[in-house]
């Protein structure tokens, strides 16, 4: 999916004005615009005749604000009246509501905080393009030059004549040329024109609906006549449900059917709670059938990961270099070992997987009702399990009650599917939180091998980090892994040091291959690789004799952006002031997307129980142009809990390929009385927008780590940082 809408940003710029202007969803190209209730400019704005803005919404809305974000930026250029815009879902056609972000080229999905970046020149020419076409409509009815003509909030001015039009009345008897106006960015705003860009006082559209309970998500859509679903969810792919006790499960009252199917079995009926008590009736037992993680043991795979790590000889792949590391490292006055690792984590998103189908009786078309992160990939499965084309399937996108990466991938699209059409009625599936773990699709079990090198004066000259772990890309994103010749764009990503003036470095991976359906989450591969490279620049801090503090500032002194974070974060917790004695500071640096940010975590310890206390957790972040600020800083604090939980207590553990953990008692999120105070500052500057939402994640378990260092001498090598783990270390 990704390879096949691929489109070079060259290529989009050329070409976005003529898809946007000729597109329509009746398919025909728009001249003259009726004098009805609405006219569509173009693919990405229409405008009624009472004024109200409609923008077209490609991304999903799982709480980063993206719903008004977007339609922010279009409104912006087209110098709509904010009050009268509103948005609607785009569907489901890539090539024309496509991210052109690099890390997508041209895919419609929502991740990696790049729905902002990747849309900010599409939403910016779409609105600019649109006004256009309004001035100069006006311009011909008035018989004036376009150039003496302005624009204020939804309204056209001619300020020599002191007529004035609202862009309602011009929608009435407007005209769309064949070509769009060509305009370059040379003819968007400069930031310090922006009326609704930057405002504190806008707030996030989709929030009153969740406060007051009117916001609708796919778990809440109801359809008349419809069936629920309920699936024992199969522990691994390849799995196959043998001696399935189907009778049992039939004697529940409103049972009516028990599927055993190459995803689990499924258990249909009149009522959830009627599922529910079915599924938890069946007894099942799974056949490996050859599967390659029927035998898989994370702890003993862990020890495997290991020694590929430590193996010289194992395959890795080069994913960033500079310079000579090997010969450098070989070369040096003194070296510094050290290794990391991290165990599976899963999304945990509060609104289980679900979805509801309903396939036409030919089976060739169908309906789907759902939160996720691609329309357009949640169209192309389902089109496959039908055996039809992604246009005969309408998408019918929903508030996602979390993300976090999971809802890219629409297994719950394709069973409630391939259910709707062995029923021919429609079904309402909805995972119960176990099967919702069981059918996890974790970040990777990592190891870090790490090796610095100085020169006679304890400068640091050579870095290398090998990362050793399955490989997202291979599962999530195959043909780009294909295209890529085997890198993963996704778990590699923080592998890379562009920002420390270190003259050679290193920094590969090696694969492995375990059969774990590992996918994006919250923060990607900066995530683990941000953990043991800061946890590991600290260690060199601390072998040489520098404050960690300063040795970052060193290492930046030729990038004012990354600098700036730090200095930043460092100001904001006082770093220099004393602690308690029970207490200790620890900092941490991360780069994500072009985004900087840096975190400063206060710690402290309970050395009976092992638990470690953040007091205080302070973090500045640096995204360019700054959309929204009070979301902003919403975003980062969201981003550090989300962090504070993989880096002290969540832990996905599998053995004979099977999930251990079967709900949150087990597997432990972070609770509120865990929490630290939080504290952000958002450094913004005019520089093109970056990504916020996943920004605060990277920083939080090397920070945590940094402290509990200080405060005891003992290093954590890996995450999570849990009771026990420390227990272990502070005896070691």
């Amino acid at each position: 999916m990704l390879l096949e809408t691929k489109i070079s940003r060259r290529g989009f710029m050329q070409t976005a004005g003529a898809l946007t202007f000729s597109f329509s969803f009746a398919g025909r190209a728009s001249k003259a615009l009726a004098q009805d209730a609405s006219a569509r400019f173009n693919a990405w704005v229409s405008i009624g005749a009472d004024g109200t803005v409609t923008v077209m919404m490609p991304a999903a809305e799982m709480g980063q604000g993206s719903l008004t974000a977007l339609p922010l930026i279009l409104a912006e250029e087209l110098d709509a009246d904010w009050s009268k815009v509103t948005a609607q879902y785009a569907p489901p056609i890539p090539k024309i509501y496509g991210n052109y972000h690099p890390l997508f080229a041209g895919a419609m999905i929502t991740a990696a905080s790049i729905s902002t970046p990747g849309y900010w020149m599409s939403m910016r020419m779409g609105g600019a393009q649109a006004r256009r076409v309004l001035l100069d409509n006006v311009a011909a009815q008035w018989g004036v030059p376009v150039g003496e003509l302005t624009t204020e909030p939804s309204v056209v001015v001619h300020a020599r004549s002191g007529r004035r039009i609202s862009y309602g009345d011009v929608v009435k008897v407007a005209k769309v040329p064949e070509q769009p106006p060509q305009l370059t960015e040379a003819d968007l705003k400069k930031p310090s024109q922006f009326r609704l860009i930057g405002r504190k006082d806008i707030p996030r559209v989709d929030v009153p609906s969740k406060v007051d309970g009117s916001a609708k998500y796919g778990i809440d859509v109801r359809l008349p006549g419809m069936l629920y679903a309920s699936v024992l969810e199969a522990p691994y792919d390849g799995a196959k449900a043998t001696n399935v006790n189907a009778a049992d499960a039939m004697k529940i009252p409103g049972v009516k059917k028990v599927l055993p199917l190459p995803f689990g079995v499924a258990v249909l009926g009149d009522t959830v709670h009627a599922t529910r008590k079915g599924r938890s009736a069946l007894k099942v037992q799974w056949d490996a059938g050859g599967a390659k993680m029927g035998g898989f043991d994370s702890e003993k795979a862990m020890q495997e990961y290991a020694r590929h790590g430590r193996d010289p000889n194992a395959k890795a792949m080069t994913w960033y270099e500079k310079g000579d590391a090997a010969k450098s490292l070989a070369g040096a006055a003194k070296t510094l070992e050290a290794e990391y690792s991290s165990v599976h984590c899963y999304h945990a998103q509060m609104e289980p997987m679900n979805c509801v189908a309903r396939v036409a009786a030919d089976g060739q078309s169908a309906e789907v009702w759902t939160g996720t992160q691609s329309v357009a990939l949640a169209a192309f499965v389902a089109s496959s399990v039908l055996k039809t084309t992604p246009d005969k399937i309408r998408v019918h996108q929903h508030l996602l009650g979390g993300g976090y990466g999971r809802r890219i991938w629409p297994d719950a699209v394709a069973q409630a599917v391939v259910l709707a059409n062995i029923t021919k009625e429609p079904v309402k599936l909805i995972l119960t939180r176990e099967d919702d773990l069981t059918a996890a699709r974790p970040r990777p079990m990592t190891f870090h091998a790490m090796k610095a090198g100085f020169d006679g004066s304890g400068n640091l000259v050579a870095w290398r980090h090998r990362l050793v772990a399955e490989n997202v890309d291979a599962v999530a994103a195959p043909p780009r892994f294909k295209a890529t010749g085997g890198k993963d764009i996704i778990g590699w990503r923080g592998l890379e040091q562009p920002f420390y003036g270190v003259p050679n470095m290193m920094c590969e991976a090696v694969r492995e291959e375990r059969g774990v359906r590992v996918h994006a989450w919250r923060g990607i591969g900066a995530g683990y690789n941000k953990f043991a490279s800061e946890a590991f620049l600290d260690e060199i801090a601390h072998a040489t004799g520098k404050d960690p503090l300063a040795l970052r500032l060193e290492l930046t002194k030729d990038h004012p952006r990354a600098s700036a974070v730090i200095r930043a974060v460092a100001e904001m917790a006082d770093w220099k002031k004393p602690r308690p004695k029970d207490r200790a500071l620890g900092i941490a640096f991360s780069d994500y997307h072009g985004s900087f940010s840096a975190g400063i975590a206060e710690v402290s310890l309970d050395r009976k129980t092992g638990k470690i206390r953040v007091h205080h957790y302070w973090i500045a972040g640096d995204a360019g142009i700054v959309v929204q600020p009070e979301n902003a800083h919403a975003q980062l604090e969201g981003a550090v809990v989300y962090g504070l939980g993989s880096a002290l207590s969540e832990e996905l553990t599998y053995k004979d390929g099977a999930v251990q953990q079967t709900n949150f008692h087990q597997y432990h999120v972070t609770r509120m009385s865990d929490m630290p105070e939080i504290h952000t500052r958002v450094i913004v500057t005019e520089n093109s927008p970056t990504g916020l939402g996943e920004l605060g994640v990277p920083t939080v378990a090397p920070a945590i780590a940094n402290a509990v260092f200080k405060l005891t001498g003992k290093r954590l090598r890996q995450l999570p940082m849990s009771p026990q783990r420390v227990s272990a270390t502070l005896k070691a």
